[in-house]
C-alpha cells in the first residue's frame, strides 16, 4: 500500500480493493486479540480442536478484510490460494474449517465474556490511536443507521432471550420536510447502529448496536461515555448531531462535560414565534425565538422594526454569550440608538446566560456561521456508515440471530479501527526519487521504530 505524503493521515481512498499478504499479515498482527482468543478456548474446553480457534477467528476476520459476501466465500478462496492459507498457518486444504463450524464460532463469539472483550479489543485500537493523533476526537458527530438482519426460530430465539442481547424488531422512521409533512417513510426488520466519529479523520470513536426502537437520543449518552473513555481526557470539544438529540437531558449532559453542542432544535412553539427574554421589564425590546437566536426591537419606528442583535462570542467563564447592538457594530444609524444606547458609541452589551435554556443558548449559537460550517461535520457519520455497510458488509441483511448479528457487527468495526491504525501508521511516498518517511504520529504508532 503506497499513500502519497499529500494524502491526509486516514487515507481512506488508498485502501486496496485486495490487499496484499504483507499487508493482511501486518493488519491482523494490529488486532490486539489475546484476551479474547483465551476465553473462546476457555468457554471451547477439552472438546474437539479439529479447528483451532486461532484458524476460526483469523477466518471471520479474512471475510471482512478482503470484503467476501459470505463467511463461505472466504473458505472457498482458502481452499484454493495455499498462500492466503500460510497467513493463518493451515498446512493442507483439509484445515480450512467448515462452514457449520463457523456457525457454531459465530455464535460462540456472540457470547459473553466473548462479546466484551471483542468490544475492549476495539477499543484499545482507539485508545491507542487517540494517544497518538493529538486531534482525533476534537470534533466529533453522531448517528444512528438502520441495519437488517433475521431472527432465529422458535427453539433457538427462546435460548438468545435469556443473554439479553436486543432481538431484531422491525423499525420505522418518518423524513417530514419542513411544515412537518411525512414526505417519505423507511421501513427495515433489524437494528440500529449508534456511532460517535471523528469529524476531520472519518474514525469511529464508539458504537453500540441496539433494538430498532430504540430512540438515538436515548443511546447517545452511553456511546458518548464510551468515546469519552476512548479518548484523553477533555479531547471531544463539540458534538454534532441532528434533532434526535435536542431535549434538555442531552444539553445537559454535554454541558456538564464541557462539550459544545452542534444539534438542530425541534420545532415546538406552534403558536408563538419569539418570547421575551426572562428577566425582561415591561419596557425591554429584547426577544428570542426558538432556535435561540437574540432580537431587538426599534420601537420608535412605527410599525416596530425587528433586527437580530451581533454575536461577540461565548464567555465561558462568565458561562454567557455575548451580544452587540447591531447598529453600532454595523456602522447604520438606528432611530432607538438613543432610547438603547444612551451616550455610548460602544452600543448596548447583552449578555445571555446559558443556563436560561441550555437547549436554545448553546455556547455557539445556531445562527453562526461556525455553526453551520461544524454541523456540516456530520456528513462524516455517513460516510462512516457507507464504508462499514458497502465496503465491509455490517448490513448484510442474511446473517441469522442476535448473537451472530452482534459478533459481525463487532467483528467489522474491529477491521475498521485496524485499518485505521494501518494508514496511521503507514510510512507516506515523497516520490519517484525520494525515500517514504515517517511522522512523529507514524513513529509512534510503530513504536518509536
Amino acid at each position: 500500500m503506497r499513500i502519497p505524503v499529500t494524502k491526509p493521515l486516514f487515507a481512506w481512498d488508498c485502501l486496496d480493493d485486495s490487499p496484499d499478504l504483507q499487508s493482511i499479515r501486518e493488519l491482523l498482527a494490529l488486532i490486539p486479540d489475546g484476551p479474547l482468543l483465551e476465553a473462546l478456548r476457555e468457554a471451547r474446553g477439552k472438546g474437539r480442536d479439529d479447528y483451532p480457534v486461532r484458524v476460526c477467528w483469523g477466518v471471520l476476520l479474512l471475510t471482512v478484510i478482503l470484503r467476501h459476501p459470505t463467511t463461505e466465500a472466504c473458505l472457498a478462496e482458502l481452499r484454493r490460494n495455499a498462500g492466503l492459507r500460510t497467513v493463518l498457518g493451515l498446512e493442507s486444504v483439509e484445515a480450512v474449517p467448515k462452514k457449520w463450524t463457523m456457525s457454531r464460532f459465530q455464535d460462540l463469539l456472540g457470547q459473553e465474556p466473548c462479546l466484551t472483550l471483542l468490544r475492549q479489543a476495539f477499543d484499545t485500537l482507539i485508545q491507542r490511536l487517540g494517544q497518538a493523533v493529538p486531534d482525533l476526537g476534537r470534533h466529533s458527530a453522531g448517528d444512528a443507521t438502520y441495519l437488517n438482519a433475521r431472527h432465529k426460530n422458535k427453539h433457538a430465539l427462546r435460548a438468545e432471550l435469556q443473554t439479553g442481547l436486543p432481538q431484531p424488531s422491525g423499525g420505522r422512521k418518518e423524513y417530514t420536510d419542513d411544515e412537518g409533512t411525512v414526505v417519505e417513510v423507511l421501513e427495515w426488520f433489524g437494528f440500529k447502529l449508534h456511532l460517535v466519529v471523528d469529524v476531520k479523520h472519518e474514525v469511529a470513536l464508539a458504537y453500540q448496536v441496539t433494538s430498532a426502537s430504540a430512540g438515538d437520543g436515548e443511546t447517545l449518552p452511553s456511546v458518548l461515555q464510551e468515546a469519552q473513555a476512548n479518548l484523553p481526557k477533555g479531547r471531544i470539544e463539540t458534538l454534532a448531531y441532528d434533532k434526535a438529540a435536542d431535549d434538555d437531558d442531552t444539553h445537559a449532559r454535554l454541558h456538564k462535560a464541557a462539550i459544545k453542542p452542534l444539534i438542530e432544535n425541534r420545532s415546538l412553539w406552534k403558536e408563538e414565534p419569539e418570547r421575551l427574554l426572562p428577566g425582561a421589564t415591561g419596557r425591554t425590546n429584547i426577544v428570542y425565538d426558538e432556535a435561540g437566536t437574540i432580537f431587538c426591537y426599534d420601537k420608535v419606528s412605527d410599525p416596530p422594526v425587528r433586527h437580530q442583535m451581533t454575536y461577540m462570542g461565548h464567555e465561558a467563564a462568565r458561562g454567557t454569550l455575548k451580544y452587540r447592538c447591531p447598529a453600532c457594530y454595523g456602522g447604520w444609524r438606528c432611530p432607538s440608538a438613543r432610547r438603547c444606547n444612551g451616550e455610548s458609541s460602544y452600543g448596548m452589551t447583552l449578555r445571555v446566560k446559558e443556563t436560561i435554556d441550555l437547549r436554545r443558548f448553546p455556547p455557539i449559537p445556531r445562527q453562526t456561521k461556525e455553526f453551520e460550517r461544524l454541523y456540516k461535520g456530520r456528513t462524516a457519520v455517513e460516510r462512516v456508515n457507507a464504508r462499514l455497510k458497502i465496503f465491509w458488509g455490517v448490513d448484510d441483511g442474511n446473517i441469522t440471530g442476535a448473537q451472530r448479528f452482534h459478533a459481525q457487527v463487532g467483528v467489522v468495526l474491529l477491521v475498521h479501527a485496524a485499518f485505521a491504525t494501518l494508514l496511521a501508521r503507514a510510512p507516506r511516498w515523497e516520490g519517484t526519487l525520494c525515500q517514504t518517511r515517517l511522522s512523529p504520529i507514524q513513529k509512534a504508532l510503530r513504536g518509536g521504530t
